[in-house]
This record gives structure tokens, sequence and C-alpha cells, in this order.
């Protein structure tokens, strides 16, 4: 598989020099700057194509093109965003970048409780914790009805917890779920919103009364409406698995399990419809064998997400090392490198390490931790190729 990186852009404080050094071959990013809804224009995707390639990697996949809210709840406007969306895919392809991950994840693109949780040998790493986001939910958020949605052993969790949680506790929760896991990726809260609770409250209040169907019925609309465009341009969409892959808040998930998966791929039957295999996501969920996922799904994957989690007796999960966890990363390389040796492939989340929390990298996106993942999976690569009978492709070393 081909080694790529998750790169914020020119601002990132990992920088294309120290990628080149550790062997990535390319790169998963996005028009950071630009408005979700708004067009990437030619001329924007090549200044940062071109940028890329003057430190010897390829723009491989870009990790995303946002898909608005409205298009998810089916507002008044999502017409016009599909067609700006389509002139985006048309403008990237004429740049030669062919690959698109995304997701049609209502609000949260992503969540977790607690971005630095010790692990044993003294790293840190993204927990998700059923009580503390209970609590968020009932105590911070105070969504109606929503203890409903939590069982009783959780809600007793949750009461030990309003005996012991402080204004700084509650704080940190808030910037935990809704703000630094967030204001990067999907853009909906930003880190200097002032009033990020009720932003977020007016978010949810947009899908007020939305089902597992109609949320379905709204993805298939806009898969349909871009189809045409990805067959003329040869554009591939890879929809990002629900993380976590269960309901929260309320919001219905429509893409966390086989079922799901099948369900999308045949409601818009098209090779350019696809899928990102992320390991992580799906081993965060007990009903998912994500081997067997793997060997069912491989020939409509067109971007793995390579790292694994690890799930406790009460339901709680953390990231597991890269040759641990539930994910069995060792068996995925070899499903994905008999399918198809070039998919692009990111380790996605590392350990926190080494001096990494000091240097204010993005939730979940160390330098070091990553790279200690990076050189797990090539040797997990390099092995599996040689079981294959492969030639293993080094990056700017000589043999």
């Amino acid at each position: 598989m081909e080694r790529t990186w998750r790169w914020f852009g020119k601002k990132d404080k990992i920088t294309l020099a120290m990628l080149k050094e550790i062997g990535v071959q390319g790169i998963v990013t996005a028009l950071h700057d630009i408005p979700n809804g708004n067009i990437w224009t030619k001329e924007k995707i090549h200044d940062l194509k071109t940028y890329i390639e003057s430190y010897g990697m390829r723009w491989s996949v870009v990790e995303s093109l946002p898909v608005c809210e409205s298009i998810k709840y089916a507002g008044p406007d999502r017409d016009q965003l599909i067609e700006n969306y389509k002139i985006s895919l048309k403008n990237l392809s004429q740049e030669g970048i062919h690959t698109i991950c995304y997701n049609f994840m209502p609000v949260l693109d992503w969540a977790r409780t607690d971005l630095a949780h010790p692990n044993p040998n003294g790293t840190t790493n993204l927990y998700f914790s059923h009580a503390a986001f209970a609590y968020f939910d009932i105590c911070i958020l105070k969504r109606k009805d929503a203890e409903k949605s939590w069982n009783k052993e959780i809600l007793e969790e949750v009461e030990r917890l309003k005996n012991t949680m402080t204004p700084a506790d509650d704080h940190k929760l808030v910037e935990n779920i809704i703000v630094k896991t967030q204001g990067f990726v999907s853009g909906n809260i930003k880190e200097d919103d002032q009033h990020p609770v009720e932003l977020f409250r007016q978010l949810l209040n947009l899908y007020k009364g939305s089902t597992k169907e109609q949320l379905r019925e709204n993805m298939c609309y806009f898969l349909a409406a871009i189809m045409p465009t990805c067959n003329e341009y040869d554009m591939y969409m890879c929809m990002h698995p629900d993380d976590p892959p269960f309901q929260i808040l309320g919001l219905p998930r429509i893409v966390t399990n086989d079922e799901d998966i099948s369900w999308f791929l045949h409601a818009v039957d098209d090779p350019h419809n696809g899928l990102t295999f992320c390991a992580g996501s799906l081993s965060a969920s007990v009903q998912n064998n994500v081997v067997d996922l793997a060997r069912k799904y491989a020939s409509r994957t067109h971007f793995v997400h390579l790292r694994s989690c690890h799930i406790f007796p009460n339901g709680d999960f953390t990231e597991a090392s890269h040759l641990g966890g539930r994910a069995d990363i060792i068996e995925l390389a070899r499903i994905f490198e008999k399918t198809n040796p070039n998919l692009p492939m990111r380790v996605d989340h590392g350990m926190t390490m080494l001096g990494d929390t000091e240097r204010g990298y993005n939730a979940g996106y160390s330098f070091l931790g990553r790279m200690f993942a990076m050189g797990q999976v090539q040797g997990i690569l390099a092995t599996v190729d040689r079981e294959l009978g492969l030639e293993y492709k080094q990056s700017g070393f000589y043999d």
C-alpha cells in the first residue's frame, strides 16, 4: 500500500520536509482555508498540489471535501451545494487528484471524551467514555430526554460524576468533544467561538426528528446526484464509517456495521461509490469483525485507515497499539495488499509520546506517535509483501 500521511496544510506544525524524511509517499489533505460549501478552484488546488510535489510526494487523497450539514438534513440550499461539490470534483480531477474521503455523520465528525488518556507505558491516547459522554449530553448540553438514550448503569455513573466534576472539568469535556476534535476537521465549531455549546445545540436542532431512514435517503440523493460527475471525471468517493460506530446525541448514524456498508454500496451501485476502510472506527464496536469486513469489501475500498481500538468490559474504548487491539492490522495488510498493493493507506491516530504534547499538534495527530505507528506498519507491509512475492517499495533509501 502507498504510505500516506494526513497533513493539515502549510500551517501544519508537521512540515513536508519532516514527512519526506520518514518515508511518506503520499499526502492526505484538503483546502482547509475554504469555507464549507464553497467551490475549490483549480488555482487553489494547483497551488497546494505543486507545493506537495516540490517535496517529492504526491497529493494522494482529499480528506476531506466536506459534505455540508444542509446536504445531510436536506436543507433548501442542498441542490446548489451539490452543484458546487460537483464543480470541486471536476477541478480536482483536472489536477490529477481522484480519491475523496468524506463522511455523512451529522454534526459531529468524530467524538472522544479524553484526548490524553494515560497508557500503561507512559504515553497517552484518545479515549471514549460512555459515562463521560452521557454526562456531557445530560448535564452540559441538557438535551431534551437525553436520559432515555442511556442505560441504568451509565446513568448511575453520571450521578457519581455530578458529585466530582468541577467547572474546569466541564470546560475540558466541552473542549474535547465539540471544539478540539472538530474545529480543524469540519469547521462547524472553531476554537475561538465564544459559545460553543449553544452553537452545538443549534446544529443539533437542524436534525430534530430526523430518522435513520431519512438520513439514508438524503445520502442516496447526494450520491446519485454526484455519480455522473464521478463517472465522467473518474472520481472515487470513499465513505468513512461513523466514529464512534453507534448512535450518539439522538442523531442517526448510518455507516456503522456490515449491514450499513452493504446498504449504501448497493443503494448507489457504482464502482466510484466506495469505502474508506477505517479499521479504527469499525473496531470500536464489538458487533464488527474487522477482518471479515475487510475481506468482504476490499474490492470496493479505495482508501485505508490502519489503526486499532481496544474495547473495555464496560464498552469504553481507546486507541490501541498498531500491533494490538481488535483490528488485526497484520491480517488487514495481507488482505489489502492482495487486492491492490497501490491502495493509499495512512496510519491514522497515534500515541502522544516523547514531547508530542508540548508541540501543539491537532488532537489525535501527533508526530512522533504517528511516526512510531508508521514504522510498525512499514515493517508489517515489508513482511507481507515478501510473503506475497511483491516488491516492497522503499522511499528515499538506498537498497
